[in-house]
């Protein structure tokens, strides 16, 4: 039997294929018609690192709950000052979280300029929302739903609408510049 988006079972750890089941940005891979990988070129490398390190962090039972998180990813690639902003939102919600003593000490006090270091403190606060205790499971959910919603800005009337393409070098000119 063929192993698809709609069958595969999500659980915890990078897979080799859908057959031994698959990670929320595999099935998000699948969904968006890439090459199986947990690292899909259509999906923010921000918003990939929180999901990928939240579905290894929770059982299987809520694991399931991410599907719908699977295919609202795929798409939200988007211009290095969106994947800086969703970075940015990742660290304040790490350092929100770490209340306690010397909890801020820990945290960055400021967003690094490498991309993997942004997707570092995405995981981590995906880590620290599962260790948070009750209600973990919910905040993490509005977190990602946050993450999904930021999108670029929109382009001042009478400007083109050119972002650049976080990751590479391309560049995409909207339809007001053609």
């Amino acid at each position: 039997m063929s192993v698809s988006h709609q069958t595969v079972t999500l659980s915890r750890g990078k897979h080799a294929s859908p057959a031994g089941g698959a990670c929320v940005m595999e099935v998000a891979s699948m969904l968006g018609g890439e090459p199986f990988t947990d690292r899909p070129a259509s999906v923010c490398p921000v918003i990939a690192a929180f999901l990928r390190a939240y579905n290894d962090a929770i059982d299987d039972r809520r694991r399931q709950d991410l599907y719908r998180y699977a295919s609202a990813a795929v798409g939200s690639r988007a211009s290095a000052d969106v994947t800086r902003r969703r970075g940015q939102r990742c660290l304040d919600e790490l350092r929100a979280l770490r209340r306690w003593p010397f909890g801020t000490l820990v945290a960055p006090r400021t967003l690094p300029d490498s991309l993997p270091a942004m997707e570092r403190i995405a995981g981590r606060l995906a880590r620290e929302l599962h260790r948070s205790g009750i209600g973990s499971h919910a905040r993490a959910q509005r977190i990602a739903d946050v993450l999904l919603a930021m999108g670029p800005e929109p382009a001042r009337q009478g400007e083109p609408a050119v972002t650049r393409v976080s990751g590479c070098g391309r560049f995409r000119a909207g339809a007001a510049a053609r």
